[in-house]
């Protein structure tokens, strides 16, 4: 199977029609400017140079809303990565956007010029979240969007964003559910952080907003992640990456930040399916996998390996099994308790999280 680059292209707060609450693009993305086709031909050229031939190459316009900003600029832009794709130097153009800025004029316009992958900002699809996070538009208009850019062909992804005000652990669930219902490609999930400069911060120094802890995040997302690998839709990323300015302390006020966020999720669903299969007391417990699990199985700072020993009085052991691929095998004081992959240990999981 070929690997995949992506070359991503910042266009920070260009074609927003406002601020949403929880936004400041420029400290988000790590860039102040504005883009330019010149600047981005300049960034896909430097990418190019260190890009293995056997990979496919995308190129992603990120930051704004990419279909609301002026057609001239969208145009400049999409002009010098389509002589990309043309040459056959990329596989894929894709940009984000808001759900309200989707017309059929627009996908036209972007089909044309070679756009193949579409992601929505939709962060929730409560009515509540939606208004009190000064979204500027209703669930409705999710649907109807997502609907067009299914319709014109191209690979839908949604993004999804918890703890936003006036949010909560079922609307959260709800929202994962409505977007399987709109039967995405792939989804993102980010925690809903204060970033310095924006009305969120306002709200928190208020005392009218309190953020989501890092625990409450990791309960809620691990559930998002079964519910999403349930119904087939890739999570293609899990926490807001980290740019030299997204760190605690310098522009994130507060909220759940971890820079292996996506692991501590993976690590607490291990951990979970671990406690299930315990039935008494026992001295000691071996989980193996292979090597690329090992470290979510111990834990981030040995979290799992903690747990299981102040909680059971018991060792924690791990062991790497050659040709054991995604997937756990559990002995508890040297008998096999469980064989099994991951895959079929998370739709297990989606029933002890009483999802279905």
């Amino acid at each position: 199977m070929k690997g995949k680059k992506i070359i991503p292209i910042f266009v920070p707060h260009q074609g927003c029609p406002h601020d949403c609450i929880f936004c400041n693009q420029k400290k988000i993305t790590g860039i102040s400017t504005d883009m330019t086709g010149d600047r981005a031909r300049e960034i896909i050229n430097d990418c190019l140079a260190t890009i293995k031939a056997d990979v496919d190459v995308e190129i992603a316009f990120f930051g704004g809303s990419f279909t609301a900003i002026d057609k001239d600029k969208q145009v400049e832009l999409l002009s010098v990565a389509k002589d990309y794709k043309d040459k056959g130097l990329v596989k894929d153009i894709r940009m984000s956007t808001r759900p309200d800025c989707i017309d059929i004029e627009e996908l036209e316009l972007i089909r044309a010029y070679g756009a193949t992958i579409i992601e929505l900002g939709v962060q929730s699809m409560d009515e509540v979240v939606l208004l009190e996070s000064l979204r500027g538009h209703t669930s409705r208009v999710v649907y109807e969007s997502a609907r067009l850019i299914k319709d014109y062909g191209f690979r839908l992804g949604l993004q999804q964003m918890i703890g936003l005000p006036g949010d909560s652990e079922e609307k959260c669930i709800k929202t994962a559910k409505a977007f399987t219902d709109i039967g995405p490609d792939f989804v993102r999930i980010y925690p809903t952080l204060i970033i310095k400069e924006t009305g969120l911060e306002i709200s928190y120094k208020d005392g009218a907003y309190r953020p989501f802890s890092l625990e409450e995040c990791v309960d809620i997302v691990k559930k998002l992640m079964l519910i999403y690998h349930i119904n087939n839709i890739g999570v293609i990323r899990v926490g807001l990456q980290a740019t030299d300015d997204i760190q605690l302390g310098i522009d994130v006020v507060d909220g759940p930040y971890h820079p292996a966020f996506r692991e501590i999720v993976k690590s607490r669903m291990i951990r979970d399916y671990i406690d299930s299969l315990i039935d008494g007391d026992f001295k000691e417990l071996v989980v193996y996998s292979d090597n690329k699990n090992i470290s979510a199985i111990v834990g981030n700072k040995r979290s799992n390996r903690i747990y299981i020993n102040e909680k059971y009085k018991a060792k924690f052991k791990t062991g790497i099994k050659k040709g054991l691929v995604d997937g756990i095998i559990v002995e508890i004081d040297s008998k096999l308790v469980s064989e099994i992959s991951f895959d079929y240990m998370y739709r297990v999981l989606g029933k002890i999280y009483k999802l279905y």
